[in-house]
């Protein structure tokens, strides 16, 4: 018989389930996410560092986990939260249970409780912190622990997830240096499928180191948090624009905004799902995309820069993507490298690398000083 496991919100909403995973409490931001299939992606994605996950689909478990699938080393997660959970997976592929994945990591797991009505709490509240519990603490000691701990003193993740030291993922394209700042598996895959030489490096690392790698550009990879918490990321794309054709994904995007001088704000639940639609202003296309973010770019705070939007959500019509109208440089907030169904976004890393090509033409074998000048920065 499963234990018994519950999940208390800031507001003192109280939820009793059944418990797997892990024993314990675990403090977190409570979001959800509106996927059908994906779990394991979802735990495994760095951009969920710090939060409680609660998945609106009911059933969660039924294929179960495989390691090739994996989007980081280990989940990030602070809990995992669901309708029903299956504990004996049914696939060919699967390697063991949610269960055991939760258990080997120290994540506590909810389910048997309502979460159609967890999530509407949260979208018309917002976004809250909440702890999750399979010990006996009453709701006033769980309050307590919760005011101690809160959301806003969570302003590491990016150090957590990020990785520590340079390393190279070779091919025998066009040299990309991958700034991680929890960078998903997928994002590296794509790159390498088209062949390109990439140097992951850490998320602090400086101008000037990346100008001594030489890269022929620069991708910016998605990551959690706030991204007013990694003010030295923010000014080192400011010092790369111009220099190097840049692409950033998710908080890579939000950095590149605020390198531009535009703004950032949280949303009230954030975008979290393979489902998001967003539409692209050029052609008027519409495309299915995945998303896990709970910041956003500042539509008026666009007013004054050198930004242009590109793509807009059709749900709520927040920026989906921007590019530089002087600079060889764009970003998107959504994830181009997962697939929710079809690969409808990965034209834009195809799109990336033919702004490599076209930077490099109409740059050759230029020193820096003089790609500076061309740029109008001026030498460093």
């Amino acid at each position: 018989m499963q234990a018994q496991a519950r999940l208390l919100l800031e507001d003192g909403t109280l939820f009793t389930g059944r418990a797997f995973g892990a024993e314990g409490e675990q403090t977190g931001e409570v979001v959800f996410n509106t996927g059908i299939t994906g779990y394991q992606e979802v735990l495994s994605d760095p951009s969920y560092c710090g939060q409680i996950v609660t998945m609106t689909y009911p059933l969660i478990g039924n294929y179960g986990i495989t390691r090739d699938d994996f989007e980081s080393i280990r989940p990030y997660v602070h809990g995992f939260v669901t309708r029903r959970y299956e504990p004996v997976p049914s696939n060919w592929r699967a390697e063991y249970s949610i269960d055991m994945l939760l258990k080997e990591h120290g994540i506590i797991g909810i389910s048997d409780i309502d979460t159609r009505m967890l999530t509407r709490r949260i979208r018309h509240q917002g976004t809250m912190k909440g702890i999750l519990t399979t010990g006996s603490k009453s709701v006033e000691e769980l309050l307590e622990m919760m005011g101690d701990t809160t959301i806003d003193e969570l302003r590491n993740q990016v150090p957590l997830t990020s990785t520590k030291h340079v390393y190279n993922s070779p091919g025998i394209g066009e040299k990309i240096v991958l700034v991680d700042y929890g960078a998903k598996t997928g994002i590296l895959r794509e790159l390498n499928k088209r062949g390109c030489d990439i140097v992951v490096v850490p998320h602090d690392t400086t101008a000037e180191e990346i100008r001594r790698l030489n890269p022929d550009g620069i991708q910016l990879s998605n990551g959690p948090g706030d991204p007013k918490d990694v003010p030295h990321a923010v000014k080192m794309v400011s010092e790369l624009l111009g220099e190097y054709p840049i692409f950033g994904i998710c908080l890579g995007h939000q950095l590149f905004a605020l390198a531009a001088g535009a703004n950032t704000e949280k949303l009230k639940f954030g975008h979290r799902g393979g489902n998001h639609p967003v539409k692209e202003l050029e052609t008027g296309r519409c495309y299915i995309t995945s998303q896990n973010h709970g910041y956003t770019v500042n539509e008026e705070s666009i007013k004054g820069t050198d930004l242009e939007v590109t793509h807009i959500n059709n749900n709520d019509k927040t920026i989906e993507g921007l590019k530089h109208t002087k600079y060889p440089a764009f970003s998107v907030q959504y994830h181009p490298e997962a697939a929710p169904g079809p690969q409808d976004n990965s034209y834009l890393f195809d799109r990336f690398l033919d702004m490599i090509r076209e930077h490099k033409q109409n740059n050759p074998q230029k020193p820096r000083q003089a790609v500076l000048a061309a740029a109008g920065k001026g030498a460093r």
